[in-house]
């Protein structure tokens, strides 16, 4: 007898949320989650982030409190950003043993050093009176080759002060490779890469420029910074960031760019992380505010569109947040 409807019914799988769950292909873990924080000197009381809301620049105390708060929630990790009080051309506060993410990475490594991974943002911008990435030559271009000696110190610094992860994020060319060399002749062989291989120059930063006060103060990034417009040109940085000795490596920003996130995945054979970033967490902020949409079903929904493209960890402010939801 011929069927008079159809044979085939996905929505078989689809009829109970318990069905969902046993077949569900993509799932979000809290550990697959990395929680950025700002830690900034000089204040004594965490700051608000005007543009990014739930977001704040933190005391070395309250940042303890973010950290234990992230551990009880189950997430994976942590990334530290430093706001110190004193910035110069060369951003002689990053790698200044006292400087405000050398004293908090003590602070995290003594406490939290083995219940959650432990990272650093590397980079100048965060440190130098120009906002760029690098130390600059008389004309005011970035000098990549110098730039490398102070990467190289910077990941030194953090190493020392506890860091299990260094994340370099300027893009500089050899910057793998230099933080590497000095890593290793320092005796820190066990301090991880975490490679911002593919970050892209991005209109999607502009908030945590007011959270990290790091905007350029002339010009912007696309000279260092990958164009939007390439694919190729971000599996080839992968590459030459693996070939120097990166751990892991990192697409930025995300949701844009799950393309490359799902390309960087299909081509290498280490962990794969994205950072769901500000300007993506304050649209939803800002369109939730208002009414627009279900702001705790697309805060999981897109989280789990960057694991269905590949990433395996995912830096995202709403990683406490998420973790609780996601258990």
């Amino acid at each position: 007898m011929t069927a008079r409807f159809p044979a085939a019914r996905p929505r078989r799988l689809r009829g109970t949320a318990a069905m969902r769950r046993l077949v569900a292909e993509t799932r979000v873990r809290p550990a697959d989650l990395v929680l950025p924080l700002f830690v900034k000197e000089g204040i004594d009381a965490p700051v608000p982030v005007a543009s990014m809301p739930g977001v704040f620049q933190h005391t070395r105390e309250s940042l303890r409190k973010a950290a234990h708060e992230a551990v009880e929630a189950g997430v994976g990790g942590l990334i530290l950003f430093g706001i110190p009080e004193t910035k110069d051309a060369a951003g002689s506060a990053a790698d200044d043993p006292a400087g405000i993410v050398q004293k908090a990475l003590r602070d995290l490594s003594g406490e939290f050093g083995d219940d959650i991974v432990i990272m650093a943002d590397l980079c100048l911008d965060e440190y130098t009176s120009h906002g760029h990435c690098g130390l600059l030559t008389p004309t005011g271009a970035v000098d990549n080759d110098a730039t490398l000696a102070r990467y190289a110190s910077i990941a030194v610094a953090q190493a020392a002060a506890g860091v299990q992860v260094v994340a370099p994020s300027g893009m500089m060319d050899g910057q793998v490779g230099a933080i590497r060399t000095a890593l290793d002749e320092a005796g820190y062989t066990d301090v991880a890469i975490l490679a911002y291989a593919a970050k892209y120059s991005s209109a999607f930063y502009g908030p945590f420029r007011d959270a990290a006060e790091c905007a350029p103060q002339f010009g912007d990034r696309s000279s260092y910074q990958q164009d939007p417009a390439n694919a190729m040109e971000a599996l080839r940085e992968v590459e030459l960031d693996l070939a120097e000795g990166a751990d892991m490596v990192m697409v930025k920003p995300g949701l844009a760019y799950l393309d490359i996130v799902a390309k960087v995945a299909d081509s290498v054979r280490v962990p794969v992380s994205a950072y769901q970033v500000s300007g993506e967490y304050a649209m939803v902020e800002a369109a939730a505010q208002n009414g627009w949409l279900d702001r705790e079903r697309v805060i999981i929904e897109t989280l789990t569109s960057y694991r269905r493209a590949g990433a395996r960890q995912i830096l995202t402010y709403w990683a406490c947040e998420a973790a609780r939801m996601l258990r």
